[in-house]
């Protein structure tokens, strides 16, 4: 059997408490179904007897306390109230918990924003871990010695999982079903809860807001510029030469301040623009292209199905109404 152990901290999301349950406790009977034995015993533990969620309005009594839990071999960490500062120190307490468990042999999987929680463990200093794309400025901020891969769905290294925001986590609930059964019985996962089985990155969703909380005002002003310029052909050494910084200083800073290149921040203020123009308008792709600075199809295709994630036409088709 494979010990599932569902964290209740204070300020969690409900439903990312009660859907790991589900997506455990159904696999238990798809495996039954299969001919197969049953493989997850799923206990929800706390730091205390009652946890109270959404301002009061809904208890729950665990099944243990933490204190009472010696080993496991999954511990999964909801997401936490968007509040992640205050949610971090009202839940101090599990993170020591966490750790031991981890050095006793424990796999850790945090969904959407409990990436905070997790990381405040140190566990993932060095590693790669993904959260909800809307707060990865917050999360490198505060945790700078993690790699944070906001674009993708699901982070695997050394019984380390994450998953990226909101509902993606049903995908990383499915990839552990899967790594802790088998194809088939993730199959029938997929099936049973209508999830497309395989998806590995969140950067459709993803709406670009250049970081401009970090102190560099010439950043700040090329980001400015840049933004108010996106349909010419902006270089780095026009920017350099506007400011009048070198190009490595210039480059260093702006790396630090925005994680991105220059070049990465100058694609996607671009690639958004024509997200926008494909969500809402009748132009073509090729009308879009020209209008955010490119003249090279090949060029832009790629750009923008490395940033969003999608082909421009896939974009379209998932994303514009009036199709």
């Amino acid at each position: 059997m494979k010990n599932i152990t569902i964290l209740i901290p204070e300020g969690a999301v409900l439903a990312s408490i009660a859907d790991p349950r589900y997506m455990f406790t159904a696999a238990n009977e798809f495996l039954r179904n299969l001919g197969k034995k049953e493989l997850f015993e799923v206990k929800l533990a706390a730091e205390k007897e009652i946890i109270n969620l959404n301002d009061g309005m809904v208890s729950i009594h665990p099944d243990l306390l933490i204190s009472e839990i010696e080993k496991t071999d999954l511990v999964i960490i909801p997401a936490i109230s968007r509040d992640v500062v205050n949610a971090i120190e009202l839940n101090k307490g599990l993170i020591p918990w966490v750790i031991s468990q981890y050095k006793n042999g424990a796999e850790i999987a945090s969904l959407c924003i409990g990436a905070f929680l997790f990381a405040s463990t140190g566990l993932l200093n060095g590693k790669q871990c993904s959260t909800h794309w809307l707060y990865a400025n917050q999360f490198r901020q505060m945790f700078p010695e993690v790699k944070l891969a906001d674009d993708k769905v699901v982070t695997d290294q050394n019984g380390l999982y994450s998953s990226g925001g909101a509902t993606s986590y049903w995908n990383l609930l499915l990839y552990l079903v899967e790594k802790y059964t088998d194809r088939e019985t993730a199959i029938m996962a997929s099936k049973f809860f209508l999830l497309d089985i395989g998806r590995e990155n969140q950067s459709s969703f993803i709406i670009f807001r250049g970081q401009k909380d970090h102190g560099d005002d010439a950043v700040k002003k090329a980001q400015e510029y840049i933004e108010l310029n996106f349909k010419e052909k902006i270089t780095v050494d026009e920017l350099c030469n506007l400011f009048g910084i070198g190009r490595r200083t210039f480059e260093r800073r702006f790396k630090k301040a925005t994680s991105n290149t220059i070049v990465e921040y100058i694609q996607r203020v671009k690639i958004e623009a024509a997200k926008k123009e494909l969500e809402s308008g009748r132009k073509t792709i090729s009308e879009i292209m020209y209008e955010v600075g490119y003249i090279d199809s090949k060029a832009f295709r790629e750009v923008f199905k490395k940033v969003a994630g999608l082909s421009p036409i896939d974009y379209r088709n998932k994303y514009n109404k009036a199709i």
